[in-house]
């Protein structure tokens, strides 16, 4: 028998009528099918009702994402931030105020998803306004788990675990999943986080390895960057490695689209290092057939083949 971190509870919030719930799940989905990413297809992977579920998460990431990458003045994006958590908070009370503010409550409130990983990553997209510096890992450490760690952690509880295992054995292995997933695009984006002003490898490392950003395309200099990186890759690869013990945790749906999900992360680590840690040239991508192989064999991890 699988646990699966399902609870009904009431929160005090008015409880919205079906035909608007079902409206909102749609909303979610018609976002999610329009995202430019190849994850909303590992989805399917999943039940119809935590596939809905999903989408409402994913939905809210990728109206917070957009609100932050909105151009315009910081603080003027910084306000609608602010509204946008004003909103949340009104709407895990029962007041909605965006279409899909239903589907996100109901999918908090049956899965059981503590409210604060939604305004955790909030405030992580709030850090990206303006200049980025982070002085020592720690600051690196605090900001991916706010972007990528909280999503992981509230996602695990859709997917569900096998019965007998708890947040609390479940909650480490899906944090350093989401410092892995998010130390990758950090890598990847380098030329272009730079380009914005944004330097997220933290300054002490830059330092050490005798590397200031100025000097990342420089080819004379090329060796302390590619060690740099080389660094830097082998530091997400131990998050990878510690993220693998929710494996046998989770349900098979939960090992397939956490499988599907790890190795398109992963294998963009091993392009960055198959082009020699260049980042500059062009956007690393994962080819679209691995991309589909991926998907693929989580079918195959969740029939229990692999």
């Amino acid at each position: 028998m699988e646990h699966t971190n399902t609870i009904h509870v009431d929160t005090g919030g008015l409880r919205p009528p079906l035909a608007a719930l079902s409206h909102s799940f749609r909303a979610c989905h018609a976002i999610t099918s329009a995202a430019n990413s190849s994850f909303p297809v590992a989805f399917r992977l999943l039940s119809p009702a935590r596939r809905r579920a999903m989408d409402a998460l994913y939905a809210y990431m990728r109206v917070t994402d957009d609100l932050a990458d909105e151009p315009g003045e910081p603080g003027a994006i910084r306000a609608k931030l602010g509204a946008w958590r004003a909103g949340l908070t009104a709407a895990l009370a029962g007041h909605f105020s965006h279409p899909i503010h239903p589907a996100l409550v109901a999918t908090v409130r049956r899965y059981a998803i503590p409210s604060r990983f939604l305004f955790d990553a909030i405030d992580g997209m709030e850090t990206d306004l303006g200049p980025v510096r982070m002085a020592s890992f720690a600051d690196l450490y605090s900001y991916c788990y706010r972007v990528a760690s909280a999503v992981g952690l509230a996602c695990v509880r859709v997917w569900g675990t096998r019965s007998g295992v708890t947040d609390a054995d479940t909650d480490p292995p899906a944090e350093a999943a989401g410092i892995a997933f998010q130390l990758t695009n950090i890598v990847r984006d380098l030329g272009e986080d730079l380009a914005r002003d944004r330097i997220y490898l933290p300054a002490d490392e830059l330092e050490s390895f005798g590397c200031p950003p100025d000097s990342w395309r420089d080819p004379a200099r090329v060796d302390r960057f590619r060690k740099l990186m080389r660094f830097q890759v082998e530091r997400a690869r131990g998050y990878y490695r510690k993220g693998a013990a929710l494996v046998p945790l989770l349900t098979p749906d939960g090992r397939a689209i956490f499988h599907v999900m790890c190795g398109a992360y992963s294998r963009l680590l091993d392009e960055i290092e198959n082009r020699g840690y260049d980042v500059f040239t062009r956007r690393v991508r994962v080819p679209k057939w691995r991309k589909a192989a991926a998907v693929a064999s989580g079918w195959l991890v969740k029939w229990g083949v692999l």
